[in-house]
């Protein structure tokens, strides 16, 4: 069960507010703030109508799965409904101009998990009842539409949880932390991010947010991108933060693991695109079963969506090399999925099939090595429960998809956020064919690992 803050409302009308405002008091326990946002997400709260000239008003921002996205500005038009708390969504800073501003905002997210018998037989299977809790906040600044910083806290717990992992628990750490310089240049709009940050490409196969647990993946990195037309260019290079959760606000990242990326995004149209990248990924003191040492891998990704009509398709094909310690990396691995909705009928049924694969290692004399490394998954890519890890894999599902009501939104292949921000009615069967002697499981989508797994794969 999933329980998430995602609107935060208005206590009183900016536009009205006087302009010499008295300092905003935070309350001194975050427990307190999520009951008082859950209690004002619950009332009754009256809203606006339109305006006396019959128009209608600007529509409000929607809550997003990147927080930092959200654009407030809108609440300095008077038209807009207003909803409780909105005076801290957008507190204007400038009498000139309405993309000034400063906005807060919180998330929470309380999920109950009962697992047993997590390794299908195999090793200890330790049956578990637990709970875990999510909570963040954030300030954004606006500076004229063109300067961002974007500041967001997160504090983890998992009560009951005996098995924690590092991606179960941090107590109080800085989640992001960065600065956005937005410039229109060339025809086009160009924008660097520098700090903490996050951030996803396509279905999150291999490069996620890791939504599911608790703990959710950061990068202290440098990011630049340039859209223009139907084009978009990406460069990255990061360090990936490791949660440490000894003390609040130790988290880190080091030279010791590395990933920069160059990625090129076209859109043909609204529901077809293509994309690819190529990424370096670098990581000290590597181990698996039968190989170990500094690991160098050079990665090519290419995937193609589509959504035309009332079918949809996903194909993603990604291909490793590169060297860990002495021996040559040669793996692969992909993901598909493809769906019919049959939109004529009552809640919009969609049959879906879904194939993916991905390499593992053959422990053969000869100098090369196998084993597909997911990088940074999420594993709610393949079931709600994530039991199995992107490696040594083959992955057969079947799926029915039901929309009982329109606030209930159907999986998109064409949404990366697939399916952690998805509230469907979701029956599915699969297969998954892992080698059972020397497979990593990860129950509940938990990677309490970032990059290669301490264990090697062997090929079905």
């Amino acid at each position: 069960m999933d329980v998430r803050c995602l609107r935060d409302r208005t206590a009183f009308d900016t536009l009205h507010a006087q302009r010499h405002r008295s300092p905003i008091r935070m309350p001194g326990s975050w427990w307190a703030v999520q009951f008082i946002a859950a209690i004002a997400v619950l009332l009754p709260w009256s809203v606006q109508a339109q305006d006396s000239r019959g128009t209608t008003a600007p529509t409000r921002p929607s809550i997003m799965f990147n927080r930092w996205e959200e654009d407030w500005s809108v609440l300095a038009d008077p038209r807009v409904p207003r909803e409780p708390l909105d005076g801290f969504k957008y507190i204007p800073l400038s009498a000139y101009d309405p993309k000034t501003y400063l906005s807060f905002g919180g998330d929470f997210r309380e999920r109950f998990e009962a697992n047993n018998a997590a390794n299908f037989g195999v090793g200890l299977n330790h049956s578990q009842q637990y709970v875990i809790s999510r909570s963040e906040a954030h300030a954004d600044l606006r500076i004229a539409d063109q300067l961002q910083v974007f500041v967001q806290l997160q504090s983890d717990f998992a009560p009951w949880k005996t098995i924690l992992t590092p991606v179960d628990q941090d107590r109080l750490d800085l989640e992001q932390a960065f600065l956005l310089l937005t410039e229109p240049i060339g025809g086009g709009t160009a924008r660097v991010r520098l700090g903490r940050q996050q951030f996803a490409f396509d279905l999150q196969r291999f490069v996620s947010v890791r939504d599911g647990p608790n703990v959710r993946q950061s990068w202290d990195a440098a990011w630049a991108d340039y859209a223009t037309g139907p084009w978009k260019f990406i460069a990255l290079y990061s360090y990936p933060v490791q949660t440490l959760d000894e003390r609040a606000f130790d988290d880190y990242s080091s030279r010791s693991q590395t990933f920069g990326v160059a990625r090129f995004e076209r859109k043909f149209s609204d529901t077809t695109s293509l994309s690819g990248y190529y990424a370096h990924f670098t990581q000290a003191n590597a181990r698996y079963a039968n190989a170990a040492g500094d690991e160098r891998r050079e990665i090519f990704d290419v995937r193609f969506t589509s959504n035309l009509d009332n079918v949809d398709w996903d194909i993603e094909v990604m291909g490793q090399g590169g060297r860990i310690n002495d021996r040559n990396i040669a793996a692969w691995g992909f993901g598909s999925t493809a769906g019919y909705t049959f939109t004529d009928l009552k809640w919009k049924p969609r049959i879906g099939l879904q194939l993916d694969g991905a390499s593992g290692d053959s422990n053969s004399p000869d100098d090369s090595f196998g084993t597909f490394n997911p990088l940074f998954p999420n594993g709610y890519y393949f079931t709600l429960a994530g039991y199995t890890g992107y490696a040594n894999l083959i992955h057969f599902k079947q799926s029915l998809t039901l929309q009982p009501t329109n606030c209930l939104q159907s999986p998109s292949n064409g949404d990366r956020r697939l399916p952690m921000q998805s509230m469907p009615f979701h029956i599915s069967r699969y297969r998954a064919r892992p080698a059972s002697r020397d497979v990593i499981r990860a129950p509940m989508g938990r990677v309490a690992w970032i990059g290669p797994s301490p264990r090697s794969f062997r090929s079905p």
